[in-house]
């Protein structure tokens, strides 16, 4: 009974494993090899301790089978193999633990050792936030969403920063301006449109022009504004409902499309990254000098001597798009999307760490499948071939045989 008991055990610890990531996973999306350190130290160091020194080849088998379940969950689900890295500490994390488990009772500093093994090993992996770096060039922010202050609100006590702004600080000098007009743009390379108020033909001019000698701009033009505000409607602070920058993109060969669908969509882009939107367009492009991609959600034109990306959505800068835990937005583990990295992108700027994401919920049901059932089976096969273990022969009962052999 109690060999059956420890069997069941052994079969069902890569599951056990498995299902503790799972939340972590569902909650964001991310498909992150480290979301399932910590459980699983805490588990295959119960386990080994239960089944003993003895075990131990056993206990390293099952901690390595546990690690490849993982392995198979995040490239079934993700439809690409994860970083080495992350999966490397995860096998040492697993190892070490259940291995330090097992040795505790009998040399417990061994032990000890084992277990600040995988501690290390995690604190080396762990996701670390977006830092500040020191040279930062200057970014100008042209907008009627409240990304610097809050809605409704009047006075110095309005002001805060959107998180998405928050994120773009780590990066770039932030600088909000009213118009285009204003001498501060012509200081700088770096500008950002999302959803302006309606412009004068004046400073629609001066942006062409500031982009034709140079300039670098990222336009977030909504057809279908849907980003929550507690003002009414018709009330001048709230953000236009619709783009107002026909005639500019017009004029460089670029119409945005009215909006195909009023719910969220998720955008793999060709290089793995995701983007979710709300109700997005897409631009119908009649220049050479302008590249869809996204089947036309995003737009790079290339004008003068300068750059203009556009991306048919401005709620996608909506926190409640592309982050899930808004209590750690610096935190790129926490986010549900990789909109703050691609927009640090479009601007000329890199954020570090390579995100990998669910592709759909059907692949995330198979990918769970095929990796709880290839840990059963290779638990099986561990317990087949380290389960039993030869137990010494009493002293009582090798008298016995001794006189039995002698009276032979």
């Amino acid at each position: 009974m109690i060999a059956m008991g420890r069997c069941l055990l052994i079969l069902c610890l890569p599951m056990l494993v498995l299902l503790s990531g799972l939340p972590a996973v569902l909650h964001g999306g991310q498909v992150d090899a480290m979301r399932w350190a910590w459980p699983a130290m805490l588990i295959l160091t119960s386990a080994g301790w239960i089944m003993g020194r003895a075990r131990l080849k056993l206990t390293l088998w099952i901690s390595t089978v546990a690690a490849g379940s993982v392995l198979l969950l995040c490239v079934v689900a993700a439809g690409r193999a994860p970083p080495p890295w992350p999966m490397l500490l995860l096998l040492v994390i697993a190892c070490a633990a259940g291995a330090g488990g097992a040795v505790w009772r009998s040399r417990w500093p061994l032990a000890f050792g084992l277990l600040a093994v995988a501690g290390l090993a995690w604190f080396v992996g762990r996701a670390s936030p977006v830092r500040q770096v020191a040279d930062r060039p200057a970014l100008a922010v042209i907008t009627a969403l409240p990304l610097f202050w809050r809605e409704g609100e009047l006075g110095l006590t309005a002001r805060t920063d959107a998180l998405i702004v928050a994120l773009l600080r780590r990066r770039f000098d932030v600088q909000p301006l009213d118009s285009a007009l204003s001498p501060d743009l012509r200081r700088m390379g770096l500008l950002m449109l999302a959803q302006p108020r309606g412009m004068e033909a004046g400073e629609l001019v001066a942006i062409d022009q500031w982009v034709r000698e140079g300039g670098r701009v990222l336009i977030l033009a909504d057809p279908l504004l849907l980003w929550p505000s507690t003002l009414p409607l018709g009330d001048r602070r709230r953000a236009p409902p619709a783009s107002l920058l026909g005639p500019l993109l017009d004029h460089w060969g670029v119409r945005l499309a009215p909006a195909e669908t009023m719910g969220e969509g998720r955008h793999f882009l060709p290089d793995g990254s995701l983007l979710t939107s709300m109700a997005a367009s897409r631009f119908e492009v009649r220049e050479e000098h302008c590249r869809p991609e996204a089947s036309g959600l995003i737009v790079l034109c290339r004008i003068g001597r300068g750059t203009a990306i556009m991306v048919a959505d401005a709620d996608m800068i909506d926190d409640r798009l592309w982050l899930a835990d808004p209590g750690r937005p610096l935190l790129p583990q926490q986010w549900s999307a990789d909109t703050p990295a691609l927009v640090m992108h479009w601007l000329g700027q890199s954020l570090s760490g390579e995100r990998r994401w669910v592709r759909s919920e059907d692949d995330l049901v198979r990918a769970v499948r095929w990796a709880a059932l290839a840990g059963i089976l290779w638990a099986g096969l561990g317990w087949m071939w380290f389960g039993r273990v030869k137990r010494p022969i009493a002293s009582g009962q090798m008298a016995a045989v001794e006189r039995e052999i002698g009276s032979k």
